[in-house]
């Protein structure tokens, strides 16, 4: 377990979470732009409004983050990969329709800004536990191929 844990501290894993961050911080933009969107806009339900931007942001993050949070270098991700990376996402979801669902629970029916601020809650509780997901689960077996591959030509 201490080794598992010590991996999260090497500059490789302090790059990754670094682009994972940045590629977190736009697709959290973009989120929020489309939730906003799809709820004051066009006055899309809650659940749908969630559903919607987080889908569409996790198809944007799955191709930036193959690309360059783990730096992948072919071109297409396997059929594997995908579907682990939608599982990640997918407990993402629950995690963030819980909190916002939660919120609303506790304190009435949300305001735009208090949905938001659920939002950011969640996007909170979920960040590390998806570094690791996606590190270590997701793109985990094609890191350690080109590894191997890298380290078979030197």
């Amino acid at each position: 377990m201490r080794t598992y844990l010590r991996s999260f501290l090497t500059r490789e894993a302090a790059g990754q979470f670094i682009r994972l961050s940045f590629i977190g911080g736009l697709n959290t933009i973009v989120d929020f732009s489309l939730f906003n969107l799809l709820r004051a806009g066009f006055h899309f339900s809650l659940f749908w409004s969630v559903t919607l931007a987080f889908t569409f942001a996790t198809a944007l993050s799955y191709v930036l983050n193959r690309k360059w949070t783990f730096r992948l270098a072919a071109n297409r991700g396997s059929v594997r990969e995908t579907v682990w990376f939608y599982v990640v996402n997918l407990a993402a979801w629950g995690v963030t329709v819980a909190v916002v669902d939660g919120a609303e629970a506790i304190f009435g029916e949300l305001t735009l800004l208090q949905a938001n601020l659920a939002k950011v809650a969640a996007t909170a509780i979920i960040l590390i536990p998806k570094f690791a997901g996606y590190r270590d689960v997701v793109f985990g077996k094609a890191l350690r191929t080109e590894r191997h591959d890298h380290a078979s030509v030197e």
